[in-house]
């Protein structure tokens, strides 16, 4: 009888073993496959780099534009005497003594010249009152050379004149920028109508 139960339990194990062995084993990812998929997924990294590259960029890009958007140069000044100035027999500087306004301290009111603190394009205005029984002339430089100039002819029947004239300039840091009063010409200082402004349009 034991021997009989041996004999059932060695069948019933190669039928099972033989069953299993029928069955296909389960496929096994090929080699391109598998190689296929190692590119994509290196193609996936190097984009992820790259747009890790563009955003370091762009919040560089930003933080420029929020410092150079706090950078303000402003002024705005009169000459501030009394009366009229000149005319004189040569070329004067005209030095507006009474400041309105200097954000940055880029004009210097001791001696006139606006010096440009950093390259970029910046915007004048030059603006007079004279009496019309003399000639007005000014003059704006930019580092001894001539940018723009303003004037009026004497006239009998004309008691007063005003003018102007405004210029946009690209400047390097350190550049200069003032008036010159022409020779036997005259302006008037009183009551802030005689005026030089100038502001940064944007850096460069």
């Amino acid at each position: 009888m034991m021997v009989r139960s041996i004999y059932l339990l060695l069948f019933f194990c190669c039928v099972v073993s033989a069953g299993y062995y029928k069955e296909d084993p389960p496929p096994r990812p090929s080699c391109p496959q598998h190689c296929v998929s190692q590119s994509e997924f290196n193609e996936l990294h190097r984009k992820l780099d790259q747009l890790d590259a563009k955003l370091k960029d762009n919040i560089n890009c930003t933080e420029e534009l929020k410092r150079k958007a706090k950078i303000t140069v402003a002024f705005t000044a009169a000459v501030g005497r009394q009366g009229a100035i000149g005319p004189f027999k040569s070329d004067k500087f005209l030095v507006y003594r009474r400041v309105i306004t200097n954000i940055g301290h880029a004009y210097n009111p001791k001696n006139g010249i606006f010096t440009a603190p950093f390259a970029g394009v910046y915007y004048f205005a030059i603006f007079y009152h004279a009496g019309g029984e003399c000639e007005a002339m000014l003059y704006l430089y930019r580092n001894y050379r001539l940018m723009v100039m303003t004037s009026d002819h004497a006239t009998r029947h004309d008691t007063a004149d005003n003018g102007g004239n405004s210029v946009v300039l690209y400047l390097d840091k350190g550049d200069r920028v003032y008036v010159c009063l022409a020779a036997n010409t005259h302006v008037w200082g009183s009551f802030y109508h005689t005026t030089f402004t100038g502001f940064l349009v944007h850096l460069l």
